[in-house]
C-alpha cells in the first residue's frame, strides 16, 4: 500500500493552520504520514500542531526549529518522509475534497510515473465558497517552462527517490525555487508525470508570489535564473508572457 507523505511548512500562521491540518485528517486515504516543520513560530501555531496531534493516531510528525525559509522548511519535511510519495500542503491552503489523496495515489499503481500533478483554485480568506481565480494544469507541457509556465506546485506529488535522485529545494532563491524544482525535474530528469483533471487544493489569495509589484518582479528574476541554471534559454520577456495567460484563469 503505497504511503504518502505530505509537508507543511508554517511561520506564524496559526489562523490557517487548522484547516490544513483538518483536511488532512479528512481524507478517506489512511495511508499518510503528516510533517510539520515550523519555523520557531511566535504566535499559537505550536498550540495548534499540539491541539490536533492526537487526532491523527500517531500519523503526524513534526518539529518547531528557527529555519532559513520556506524551501529550507520543505527540504527538512522531505527528508524527514518515509512515504514512497511526497506532496506540499501550504499552511494556508487545503483540500478541495476528501478523496484527493485517494485518488491521486490510484495513478501511482502505474509504476513507471515518478510524478502527477492536477489543478487548484483560489479564493479570498472568509469567502470559502466563492472562486476568485482556478488554476489548470490541464495544458502544461515541459517546454512551457521556458514561458514561466509550470505544474501547479500545491497538486505536485512526486516519488520520494525522485527527490534523492535530483537534489533538494534551493534555498537561495527568495520566491521561485518550486519553480526552479520543477524545471530541473522535467527538462534535466526528464520525469514521467501524469495529469489528473481534478482539482487538488483551495489556495487563498495573497502568497509570496504574487503579494504586489516587487513580488511579480522577483519572481521573474527568479524565474529568468532557474532556467539558465539549468541550461534553459528563456528571458525576462518571455517570462512574462504566462501573465498575459493568467488573465484567463480569472473564470472559474
Amino acid at each position: 500500500m503505497t504511503k504518502v507523505s505530505i509537508i507543511t511548512a508554517v511561520y506564524n500562521n496559526g489562523k490557517t493552520l487548522a484547516d490544513a491540518m483538518k483536511s488532512v485528517l479528512a481524507q478517506t486515504y489512511t495511508n499518510i504520514e503528516y510533517i510539520i516543520i515550523d519555523g520557531a513560530s511566535k504566535d499559537n501555531t505550536v498550540n495548534i500542531i499540539k491541539e490536533h496531534e492526537k487526532l491523527f493516531g500517531g500519523r503526524l510528525r513534526w518539529i518547531s526549529e528557527k529555519d532559513n525559509g520556506i524551501y529550507d522548511a520543505m527540504n527538512k519535511g522531505i527528508k524527514m518522509a518515509t512515504g514512497d510519495v511526497v506532496g506540499i500542503l501550504n499552511s494556508d491552503d487545503y483540500f478541495t475534497s476528501n478523496d484527493v489523496i485517494e485518488r491521486m495515489v490510484t495513478a501511482f499503481d502505474d509504476k513507471q510515473l515518478d510524478a502527477i500533478y492536477g489543478d487548484i483554485h483560489f479564493i479570498r480568506d472568509g469567502l470559502p465558497d466563492k472562486c476568485v481565480r482556478y488554476y489548470s494544469s490541464k495544458h502544461f507541457r515541459p517546454l512551457w517552462l521556458r514561458f514561466g509556465f509550470m505544474p501547479a506546485h500545491p497538486s505536485f506529488y512526486c516519488r520520494k527517490e525522485v527527490f534523492e535522485k535530483a537534489g533538494y529545494y534551493k534555498t537561495d532563491y527568495k520566491i521561485g525555487s518550486d519553480y526552479e524544482m520543477m524545471v530541473r525535474l522535467f527538462m534535466i530528469q526528464k520525469i514521467r508525470a501524469k495529469y489528473i483533471p481534478m482539482d487538488f487544493v483551495t489556495m487563498r489569495t495573497g502568497g509570496a508570489s504574487t503579494r504586489n509589484i516587487n513580488s511579480r518582479l522577483t519572481l521573474i528574476k527568479d524565474d529568468v535564473r532557474a532556467c539558465r541554471e539549468n541550461g534553459i534559454y528563456t528571458n525576462s520577456l518571455l517570462i512574462c508572457l504566462k501573465f498575459i495567460y493568467k488573465i484567463f484563469e480569472f473564470k472559474c
